[in-house]
């Protein structure tokens, strides 16, 4: 993977977004001291690299219902099945992650289910049927704390 470099106005524009992805591309240019314009450029810049991808508002799962929340390991019967078995878990709409891994796993998914008999439903009728060998859950209790990277860490350019 490419690392891209970013200068100083890069990595403000992007702590600031970072902090409040509603805030007015007016105000990022206040505190940077460019124009309007420049922040647009900017951020489209970041976002044509692929530094930015989107924004959007975070629904927390359990005030809508979804009061379990488990890690799931998946073992596959045939590893060559890895792209469709991905392509279905896609469909599964409880699935929310799906990470390729190393270790005791092929693949590592995050799952939310309404409850633990829900949880158990999607495991025997969604999951065992994509030709797993085995799987390994692990249910949440909940997130100790969730954060943003740092954008302070980044590299950067000065003279671009």
């Amino acid at each position: 993977m490419a690392q891209h470099h970013l200068d100083s106005l890069d990595k403000k524009i992007l702590r600031m977004i970072a902090e409040d992805a509603r805030v007015a591309f007016l105000e990022v240019a206040r505190a940077c001291n460019v124009s309007g314009a420049a922040i647009h450029q900017r951020i489209q810049k970041l976002s044509n690299l692929g530094i930015l991808k989107g924004s959007q508002f975070i629904i927390d799962p359990e005030k809508i219902g979804y009061e379990t929340c488990a890690y799931i390991g998946l073992n596959l019967k045939d590893p060559s099945s890895f792209d469709n078995v991905v392509d279905a878990l896609r469909k599964i709409p409880e699935v929310v992650e799906c990470h390729y891994t190393t270790g005791d796993y092929d693949m590592f998914i995050k799952i939310y289910a309404l409850n633990n008999h829900h949880l158990l439903n999607i495991i025997h009728d969604k999951l065992q049927p994509l030709g797993l060998s085995r799987s390994e859950t692990i249910i949440s209790f909940g997130s100790a704390f969730t954060r943003r990277l740092p954008i302070v860490d980044l590299p950067f350019d000065e003279e671009e």
